[in-house]
């Protein structure tokens, strides 16, 4: 599941300074003149997909609630601005960042910095008809927690973490390594205290150090009307809680919609089959014919072929982003050739067949086997 956010390693409610600050940083090291990995270049197209978007207002806020998917259907371009092609990298480098040289730097995050907690995801079914219309949920699932009794700290009550006393709170120390070649040092995570930067001497009996539990939890969800199979809603600060008082993940609802027997569906469209007789695909003919909102008279213009389509407008599927406008109900039609036939029937046809082969047969025939079609 690509996360924009995670591509461009920003939170969720980054400004658009920090989105941009961030888009720099990583089309620096990722820039395929710089980083000669197979995927570097597929990766700085995906990153650049990433700053496109959330850098649109309207495109950050479909994407926000309703992933990629939401896009497409809302018809937003989603190639991002390399989709046509590199080109010339150096010149589309240079266009971001002004001909600057590529600098590289970073450092390693503070430990006890504020976290956020993970995303997590949870799959529903739905059927067809939940899917076209929308509806409420109610769904379980289980996240993490700060524990209500150390609030986070991981510490009993009445005690708190302490620094630790081998790396300073920095959460990594430097490792020497002597060879008959000289000494080489090296940053590695601090085996004290793996990297947390603090020490807890005196766990909390209920969450055993870790900060946070895990708990079940329902909530209601709305899902909006058009959402197809393997759509997503994103459930902001539903995920797990996050560290050192950083704020929650999010929670991504994954569905699966069951298929109709009945209506099959292409983005907004729907479509069904009508089987009808020779007869009715000569003379035409009135049929009702189940539809999304019902059952629906439908006509059948007189010498219609097998194959032919009759479209019911607005009757399909709505529009994810634009629930007022729906897409269109479109019936497939299917002569039906009769296989078996009593005798007076195969005297007609066989009637029919000399008529349409031989031209002096009077009209009395031609007005009997109206007659017969009529009354079918």
């Amino acid at each position: 599941m690509t996360d924009f956010y995670e591509i461009l390693g920003v939170s969720k409610d980054a400004s658009k300074d920090e989105i941009k600050s961030a888009f720099r940083k990583k089309a620096r090291t990722l820039h395929p003149d710089v980083n000669k990995a197979p995927d570097a270049e597929e990766k700085f197209k995906e990153l650049g997909k990433a700053y496109e978007t959330l850098m649109d207002d309207n495109k950050r806020a479909t994407y926000d609630q309703y992933g990629e998917d939401g896009l497409q259907n809302a018809g937003f371009d989603t190639g991002g601005p390399f989709a046509g092609g590199f080109g010339d990298l150096n010149d589309i480098f240079n266009s971001f960042f002004g001909g600057m040289g590529m600098g590289f730097g970073g450092g390693r995050p503070d430990p006890n910095a504020p976290q956020e907690g993970d995303d997590i995801r949870s799959d529903i079914e739905i059927s067809f008809e939940e899917a076209v219309f929308g509806v409420k949920k109610e769904i379980t699932f289980e996240h993490l927690e700060t524990c209500p009794d150390c609030h986070g700290t991981g510490a009993e009550k009445g005690s708190k973490p302490i620094t630790c006393p081998t790396c300073k709170g920095s959460g990594q120390i430097q490792h020497v390594t002597r060879t008959p070649l000289g000494s080489f040092a090296q940053i590695v995570t601090c085996p004290d205290c793996n990297g947390k930067g603090v020490k807890i001497t005196s766990p909390c009996k209920t969450c055993k150090g870790y900060g946070r539990i895990e708990k079940e939890k329902k909530i209601e969800i709305k899902i909006p009307a058009g959402v197809d199979n393997g759509s997503r809603i994103r459930i902001s600060n539903e995920g797990d809680a996050g560290t050192n008082g950083g704020p929650e993940g999010d929670l991504y609802v994954i569905l699966h919609v069951k298929k109709s027997n009945y209506f099959k569906r292409d983005g907004a469209e729907v479509y069904t089959k009508l089987e009808i007789s020779p007869a009715q695909a000569v003379l035409g003919d009135e049929v009702v014919i189940k539809t999304l909102d019902g059952e629906k008279t439908v006509q059948i213009p007189a010498g219609i072929q097998s194959g032919n389509t009759i479209k019911l407008k607005g009757l399909g599927v709505p529009y994810i982003s634009r629930p007022d406008r729906r897409g269109d109900h479109i019936i497939v039609v299917s002569v039906k050739i009769p296989t078996a036939l009593n005798d007076e029937e195969k005297i007609l046809y066989k009637k029919l067949y000399e008529l349409n082969t031989n031209k002096k047969y009077q009209s009395s025939i031609m007005d009997k086997v109206k007659g017969v079609f009529n009354n079918a």
